[in-house]
């Protein structure tokens, strides 16, 4: 099969909706073998099942859990060694300072951040034995800019961009690259039931809009077209780099 991802193997964490959906499909389009990764059998084995065994594998399991790491590059390796890891499994989560309590704290951190470190540094482990891989994290505008409410969410994807620039120095003379894909306001599933959920949804995504220099959200595949990129060979001197896809809300 050609591509851009030709003969790639890659974990897609989070693969079975929003960004990571469109980024399993997009490396399948591509010519990669995907390990799909997510906490719901059910949407995981139908996406498995349209793009064909040959193309994707799918295993239940939680990032925060070190077993669930562990097996997606065991599923990787079984295929001939992992090329591409994308870290995109997180949970939202929206609450003033003040009132966010220590065990929220935690659990947010837990899943967007220690979640992405076990699987970078499982990873880690096989691509740098092999002196070749890329790695993709996906952060988020909040790790870079303040906004309000939040602050949790914003303290694991800030984290997660350190880490990702610390890993990237650490592993670039071994052939191992580490990148972010930091994106904006984006219409996934999570994004949509938030929207649906205000007084007046058409005038709030509106107002949301109009806060973007775009004057639009991304769509899932603008940010599967990024993560793409740095996956591929096209990025081969790149790492360390985080890339906004947010329509310039953190340019502004």
């Amino acid at each position: 099969m050609t591509g851009r991802l030709a003969g790639k193997i890659a974990i897609v964490t989070g693969g079975t909706s929003g960004i990571g959906e469109a980024t399993v499909r997009l490396f399948a389009n591509e010519g990669a073998r995907v390990v799909i990764v997510a906490r719901r059998s059910g949407p995981g084995e139908n996406l498995v099942g349209g793009l064909g065994p040959d193309r994707a594998k799918f295993l239940v399991g939680d990032v925060t859990d070190e077993a669930t790491a562990r097996n997606a590059v065991d599923l990787a390796e079984r295929w001939g060694g992992l090329d591409i890891l994308v870290n995109n499994a997180a949970m939202d989560w929206t609450s003033p300072i003040i009132e966010t309590s220590a065990s929220d704290m935690r659990r947010v951190l837990e899943t967007n951040f220690i979640g992405s470190f076990l699987m970078q540094r499982e990873a880690a482990n096989k691509m740098l034995a092999r002196h070749r891989g890329s790695i993709i994290n996906v952060t988020s505008r909040n790790a870079s800019v303040g906004v309000a409410t939040m602050g949790a969410y914003a303290a694991a994807k800030g984290a997660l961009l350190a880490l990702t620039r610390v890993a990237a120095i650490e592993w670039a003379r071994e052939g191992v690259r580490v990148n972010a894909v930091a994106p904006g306001l984006t219409q996934t599933p999570l994004v949509r039931t938030w929207i649906s959920e205000q007084g007046d949804p058409a005038g709030f995504e509106n107002e949301v809009a109009s806060s973007i220099p775009q004057g639009r959200m991304a769509q899932p595949t603008d940010v599967a077209g990024a993560i793409l990129f740095l996956a591929s060979d096209e990025s081969a001197h790149i790492t360390g780099a985080s890339l906004a896809v947010d329509g310039g809300y953190t340019a502004a």
